[in-house]
């Protein structure tokens, strides 16, 4: 399992000016750079990426070229570029010979690098648990 810490992402400045910027913001009273970073991980956006490495839990995302991939995350960055593992691809085509309608495809890939650019949504595991037994039960 990855570092969580060799995913954070690090400033392009020169070790001597962050040095003399963490002692101001220090000084200033605001948290060092890791600890914001790591809090971002913790509590930002890419959170739920975090949560799918260290569970080892699915996540469902949505690509803009209208795939959707449920997999498990083994690593991620800051760009939402992904090595994803035990990936089922799903997606629709037109019916073969001109007819009216569509044909559910998918395939399942063991490994597979994910470019972030092409990530529209993720949705962890969790939500779709939830939303499936709320879906399931039956109305009051």
């Amino acid at each position: 399992m990855p570092n969580p810490r060799s995913l954070v992402p690090r400033s392009s400045s020169s070790s001597s000016s962050s040095s003399s910027s963490s002692s101001s913001s220090a000084a200033a009273g605001a948290p060092p750079p890791e600890e914001n970073e790591q809090d971002q991980l913790a509590r930002g956006p890419l959170s739920i990426l975090m949560r799918s490495v260290k569970n080892s839990s699915q996540v469902l995302i949505n690509l803009r070229n209208n795939h959707k991939l449920l997999g498990r995350v083994r690593a991620f960055d800051r760009h939402c570029n992904m090595v994803l593992e035990n990936v089922r691809e799903l997606w629709t085509e037109p019916k073969p010979g001109g007819k009216k309608g569509v044909v559910n495809r998918d395939r399942v890939v063991s490994k597979m690098f994910l470019r972030g650019d092409s990530v529209i949504v993720v949705v962890s595991g969790e939500s779709l648990q939830a939303a499936a037994s709320t879906a399931a039960a039956p109305a009051p």
